[in-house]
C-alpha cells in the first residue's frame, strides 16, 4: 500500500457525515466573491502557484488542513485560503514576520528568488494516457480501507471500512496523497473508480433504502469485499 499510512491524525476538515454542523443554506444568486478581499486572495493564490512549484512548498490543500480546528470552523472559505498562504510564505522565507506586521518590504530580508519547476515534476492532477492493469472491474464488491495518515489523504472518513460496488473505471490518475510535510508521496499512477455506497451501509437505520452515495476513489483506497 502506497497511499495509506497509520497515524492518529483526524483533522476537522474531513467533515463529511458529521452531525451537529447545522443545515446547508444555499444563497440565491450568490456572488463569486462576497468581499473584495476574497478576490484578492484568489488572485494571490494564482500568482504564487509557480513559486510554490519551484520551491517545492508542498500541498496547498494540506496547508489548509493544518489550520487549527477552532479557526478552521470559524473561518470563511477564503480566510482558510489566506491563512494557508501566509503560513506557506512565512515557512518558505518569501515573507518575514516584520513584513506581515507592517505590510511593507523588510529592507533587511534577502530578496526571494523564483525557482523553476523541478525536472522530475509530478505527473499532475489530470487523466493520464497510461496503460495500467486495473485491479477492480465494474460490478466488483469492494471495501474502503481504514486510513488516518500524518499527511493529506482523499479517502473520506465516513466511507472507511464500508462496502460498496464499483460502477465505473474513470481511468488512470496520479495519487495525490502527501506525507506529513505536505510533499506528494511520489508518482503512483493508478485507476480511479466510482464506487456506489448504499445509504444504509453508511448511515445505518438513519439512511434511506432508496438512496446511495457515489464516491471517486483511488485504487489504493480499496480492497476486495
Amino acid at each position: 500500500m502506497t497511499g495509506i499510512r497509520n497515524s492518529t491524525h483526524d483533522a476537522i476538515h474531513d467533515m463529511g457525515g458529521m452531525d451537529g454542523m447545522g443545515p446547508i443554506e444555499p444563497e440565491p444568486n450568490e456572488p463569486v466573491f462576497h468581499e473584495t478581499w476574497e478576490g484578492r486572495v484568489f488572485a494571490l493564490r494564482r500568482v504564487l502557484v509557480p513559486w510554490g512549484l519551484g520551491g517545492n512548498w508542498g500541498s496547498f490543500r494540506f496547508a489548509q488542513e493544518r489550520v487549527p480546528a477552532a479557526d478552521y470552523l470559524r473561518f470563511s472559505y477564503y480566510e482558510r485560503w489566506f491563512t494557508a498562504l501566509v503560513d506557506l510564505l512565512r515557512a518558505n522565507g518569501v515573507v518575514t514576520d516584520a513584513e506581515l506586521a507592517s505590510g511593507g518590504v523588510d529592507p533587511e530580508a534577502p530578496r526571494p528568488e523564483r525557482r523553476e519547476r523541478p525536472p522530475q515534476a509530478p505527473l499532475g492532477f489530470g487523466l493520464l494516457d497510461l496503460d495500467l492493469p486495473a485491479r477492480f472491474g465494474v460490478g466488483d464488491a469492494v471495501r474502503a480501507r481504514h486510513a488516518s495518515p500524518p499527511g493529506h489523504v482523499r479517502l473520506p472518513r465516513y466511507t472507511q471500512g464500508k462496502c460498496g460496488t464499483v460502477v465505473r473505471d474513470n481511468g488512470v490518475y496520479a495519487l495525490q496523497d502527501t506525507d506529513e510535510r505536505g510533499q506528494q508521496l511520489g508518482d503512483f499512477p493508478q485507476h480511479v473508480y466510482t464506487v456506489r455506497f448504499a445509504s444504509r451501509e453508511l448511515w445505518g437505520d438513519r439512511g434511506s433504502e432508496r438512496d446511495a452515495i457515489y464516491v471517486e476513489m483511488w485504487e489504493d483506497y480499496l480492497e476486495p469485499a
